[in-house]
């Protein structure tokens, strides 16, 4: 490998390594075992640092993986990340039977917040739309979803949707990517009359600002019933 590692070259080197060690694993199965450190040491002669970085940016790469007590070996494809998921498909993947109940849709003016959160000016028209969330039969959330009426034109004229993300994604608008953030609390009494619990009881409140590539598209704020609904985070490295 003279020809390739100049001799005080180290970032050269490591380089050098890490695409020797690629060639190798590319295309091996998952759990076929990487060369070993001492190996790649006594073949470059390099030293035991240069090779660790090699291989260190392939396991972040995410070509290998470290298994203590075991060694390096060829990673497993890892699981892209979660799609995004409205209330109709989320239930219905529980095997559950989604219901809604429309309680207000309405031309309203942006307060501060939402306007913030939409990327709007205070003021700017947009669309609320509240509704009462059941699955098989009983009251699950209550839901308050504020749209960007620019993006949505007619959308209050065309009679309100079963699903949300199947009108968004009908317009091209279905979200690709959300910020959500969940918070313990306790009910209000008109939540509680609603979500038929008694006044005080725990529930969760759920906040989402959802976006179609770099238009903001839906902010909502949803108080679950803590009895009936459980929160399902998948979590993986990420690179």
């Amino acid at each position: 490998m003279e020809d390739v590692l100049a001799p005080d070259g180290r970032g050269l080197k490591h380089v050098a390594v890490r695409e020797y060690v690629r060639s190798l694993v590319t295309g091996s199965a998952p759990g076929s075992p990487a060369p070993s450190e001492r190996e790649l040491v006594h073949q470059f002669g390099v030293a035991r640092m240069t090779v660790r970085q090699a291989m260190d940016a392939l396991v972040v790469e995410g070509l290998l993986e470290r298994i203590p007590g075991r060694g390096t070996f060829v990673a497993r494809p890892r699981r892209a990340a979660s799609r995004i998921t409205g209330y109709t498909e989320e239930m219905s993947r529980r095997g559950l039977l989604a219901e809604s109940q429309t309680l207000l849709a309405r031309r309203e003016q942006a307060g501060p917040g939402v306007a913030r959160a939409l990327s709007l000016t205070e003021g700017d028209a947009v669309i609320h739309w509240r509704r009462l969330r059941r699955a098989d039969g009983t009251p699950m959330c209550l839901e308050d979803a504020y749209l960007n009426e620019v993006l949505l034109p007619g959308f209050l004229q065309s009679g309100m949707p079963t699903s949300l993300y199947d009108a968004l994604d009908g317009r091209g608008l279905r979200p690709t990517w959300a910020e959500d953030s969940i918070t313990a609390d306790r009910a209000t009494p008109e939540e509680a009359t609603l979500l038929e619990v008694d006044e005080g009881a725990s529930v969760l409140r759920h906040s989402r600002r959802a976006l179609a590539g770099d238009k903001v598209v839906e902010v909502s704020r949803t108080v679950y019933r803590a009895d009936r609904f459980t929160l399902w985070v998948q979590l993986g490295h990420d690179v």
